[in-house]
């Protein structure tokens, strides 16, 4: 619901939230409140919370006629730097060479229900959407400034955009503009990060507040392995079910910075957006500049309350709609089972043992098309190859169809081998400055994606094979990073090379868009080097991301505890690998490996044909089980059940319904002499009914809630006939059912 008292006070709440802002003396707009619901609010008591009569030391005066307001003490919702304010704004614009100042004075609002879903560019949606619009104006520049605020009934999300339109004759640089700031009236508060690298991403790492700024980005034009932008401040003595969180996301795919600072009051300011860095954008006269969406969120119930919102939010909200509840095939993934040494006759073997393992869809990565036989061809050359496949792709496809399985295919649409055809044809289709040397990666160039005809080119590529073969699934890969960013086209178009990061993600979507509207009934498993680009952005058209290229089970553990802070389990693809595993040599029961895996989609990747008999009964066994309960562990509401933090050893989670839960418990490292009992309280329990746990023992919901489930037993040395596991990298599962 949003309310308008006395046309000065906004007021955005529902059952779980309250989101509350004014028009200050000077018409700007000042932040008031963001936290537990309010519910309605008397005049009074918005009178006592404005009420801003005390006034910060050694500040300076905003004007000469308002003695003692200054903007440099007061919580704002977009604060412009310099404007008596010395904290970072959110808008910094310039006028050829000159820094303006713009002074946004409130002018009138609008309020609006419903959000639908555009598919040209991410955003969130709902029909239980309400909307308010502020409208500001600068007189002295004859600038507008919009600010959208989006409220559900169903969440606790504040979602926020900007939007600056140019209604003068001249033309503006804008140099940095931001999605959304909250400013908070203290600072005691710890600061969570999603960050880590390459085979190890979306780590969990902490760090106290301090005066000055804390902050991540990203400036590799992705949102990067290195950085997510996710950020949350968390109360210091946090816990699974009590502490407050408030958090920001962005539903961008780009360059980002998340930071928050703190000034001398203790106040705190925390800013997402678009990263200013080797940004701006020419604002030409009659035209608008519009940001990402960014989307806070608020608990007072801890990490899961956190995850409940994200997780609600996401699945709801950006995800697109059809695929809330479709159930997401099991594949194998040929990748790790046969790299580029491939042909028909190979493929389909390992296809026809999958399918006696009741696996439903056989993805081909990589090495499909051009003359790519290693990783130094081919990219960009949507061809496929007729040494691989003499045949045609379409016969493969349909000899996998006809096992009765689906058919995925890999592409990587943004890049380029030197070798490809439209590299040699068009080279200024390249990402690179004009200049003699030019960095590769991968032995790979990127496609400028900020050349609308370049998307052409590849969409009708990709249009052409999609037209021809049968696919169902497709593997969307991006395996480097931008350098020297610099786009041809830009300089051509006589447009700023600041525009280009935002240009180029905006070409990934409008191509998303594009095979998606021709293509509706694609699943797109979105990926960037594993998760080098797992975000809001990318997840508004793939409904779930390969997380990472690390695919052993133990690392992955990590991984999956810092990623479903901000997103939920079924955007988390899962393939269970084979052992020694690839990227960290380690060794792995196949039950520790398919304990892990099963939550969320879950895939193989691995050599069945070097299986023995005993394991492929193992699997075939495990998959039948997972089918019973996909929609559960796919879509189920997720709850850590042990502290998040100092402890990296022992790991239990829970995903439920109304009627059931699954509960996986593992450990990385054997602890000797391990005899006393341990137990493992519940989450999302009805106190009042019985469960039958693992068909056998009976137990109370309230039992459940204040003592637990019982930890298996491991090997201690003495109890080979009472233990329940043993060794390293042990795990187990719980089937509670509501008797």
């Amino acid at each position: 619901m949003i309310d308008i008292i006395k046309d000065k006070f906004f007021h955005l709440y529902n059952e779980k939230v309250s989101y509350l802002f004014y028009i200050m003396p000077n018409k700007q707009l000042g932040h008031l409140y963001y936290g537990k619901t309010l519910g309605k609010i008397s005049i009074s008591e918005l009178e006592y919370l404005s009420d801003h009569s005390n006034r910060g030391a050694e500040i300076t005066e905003y004007d000469l006629k308002m003695k003692d307001f200054s903007l440099g003490d007061r919580m704002q919702e977009y604060p412009v730097f310099g404007t008596s304010d010395f904290r970072e704004g959110a808008l910094d614009i310039k006028l050829s060479q000159e820094i303006i100042y713009p002074d946004f004075k409130y002018g009138h609002f609008e309020v609006n229900t419903g959000k639908p879903r555009k598919e040209d560019s991410p955003a969130s949606y709902g029909i239980n959407a309400e909307n308010l619009i502020i409208y500001l104006k600068d007189d002295d520049h004859a600038l507008e400034l919009k600010l959208t605020y989006t409220i559900f009934d169903d969440t606790g999300a504040i979602v926020r955009k900007a939007t600056i339109s140019n209604i003068s004759n001249k033309t503006y640089n804008v140099e940095n503009m931001q999605s959304a700031v909250l400013d908070l009236p203290d600072s005691n508060y710890n600061f969570l990060q999603l960050s880590g690298a390459w085979i190890k991403e979306r780590h969990i790492k902490i760090r106290p507040l301090e005066q000055g700024i804390t902050k991540i980005e990203s400036l590799r034009g992705a949102s990067s392995h290195q950085a997510n932008p996710f950020i949350a401040l968390i109360d210091k003595n946090i816990s699974n079910n009590n502490g407050e969180i408030f958090a920001s996301n962005l539903i961008y795919s780009g360059n980002f910075v998340s930071q928050v600072q703190v000034d001398e009051w203790h106040t705190s300011r925390l800013i997402t957006g678009i990263n200013s860095q080797y940004f701006s954008w020419q604002l030409d006269p009659g035209k608008s500049f519009t940001t990402p969406e960014a989307v806070l969120f608020y608990t007072d119930a801890g990490y899961n309350g956190l995850m409940n919102e994200t997780h609600h939010f996401t699945k709801y909200h950006v995800i697109a709609e059809e695929w809330l509840h479709a159930k997401r095939p099991i594949v194998i993934n040929n990748w790790e089972a046969t790299y580029f040494d491939f042909n028909e006759q190979k493929l389909l073997s390992l296809a026809k043992e999958a399918k006696k393992l009741g696996i439903e869809c056989f993805v081909l990565d990589d090495g499909w098309f051009g003359k790519r036989n290693d990783d130094a061809s081919s990219l960009g050359n949507w061809t496929v190859n007729s040494e691989k496949f003499p045949l045609g792709l379409n016969h493969f496809s349909d000899k996998i169809h006809e096992l009765g399985m689906q058919f995925g295919l890999w592409f990587e649409p943004e890049m380029v081998s030197p070798d490809a055809p439209i590299y040699k044809e068009h080279p200024n289709w390249v990402v690179r400055h004009p200049f003699k040397r030019a960095a590769i990666g991968r032995n790979q160039y990127v496609l400028d994606f900020a050349n609308p005809e370049v998307v052409d080119n590849i969409f009708n590529q990709m249009s052409e094979i999609l037209n021809s073969v049968k696919v169902d699934y497709i593997k969307w890969d991006m395996n480097r990073h931008i350098s020297e960013a610099y786009s041809p086209y830009l300089a051509e178009n006589d447009r700023p090379q600041g525009e280009f990061y935002y240009r180029y993600i905006q070409g990934v979507y409008d191509l998303y868009h594009r095979l998606l509207s021709t293509f509706p009934n694609l699943l797109i498993e979105g990926c960037a080097s594993g998760g080098g680009r797992y975000d809001l952005g990318i997840m508004f058209y793939s409904p779930q991301i390969w997380p990472s290229d690390d695919s052993d089970a133990g690392e992955r553990l990590d991984i999956m505890t810092g990623t479903l802070l901000a997103y939920p389990l079924s955007t988390f693809s899962n393939h269970v690998s084979a052992i020694p595993n690839h990227q960290t040599g380690r060794k792995t029961s196949l039950a520790f490996r398919q304990d892990f895996n099963s939550f969320g989609p879950l895939g193989y990747e691995l050599d069945l044909s070097k299986l023995t008999d005993q394991e492929k009964e193992t699997i075939k066994n495990h998959i039948s089980w997972y089918k019973e309960k996909r929609d559960l562990l796919v879509n189920g509401q997720f709850n850590q059940l042990l502290a998040i933090g100092d402890d990296k050893n022992i790991y239990s989670w829970s995903v439920s319904d109304n009627n059931e839960q699954v509960i996986g418990f593992y450990r990385k490292l054997a602890c000797p002499n391990e005899t006393l009992d341990h137990y493992i309280k519940l989450s999302n329990i009805d106190f009042g009914s019985e469960y039958i746990v693992n068909d056998k023992d009976i137990l109370h919901g309230n039992f459940l809630e204040k003592i637990g489930l019982r930890q298996p037993y491991q090997l201690n040395g003495w109890n080979q006939k009472m233990m329940q596991v043993s060794g390293d990298f042990q795990s187990y599962l719980y089937d509670l059912k509501k008797k």
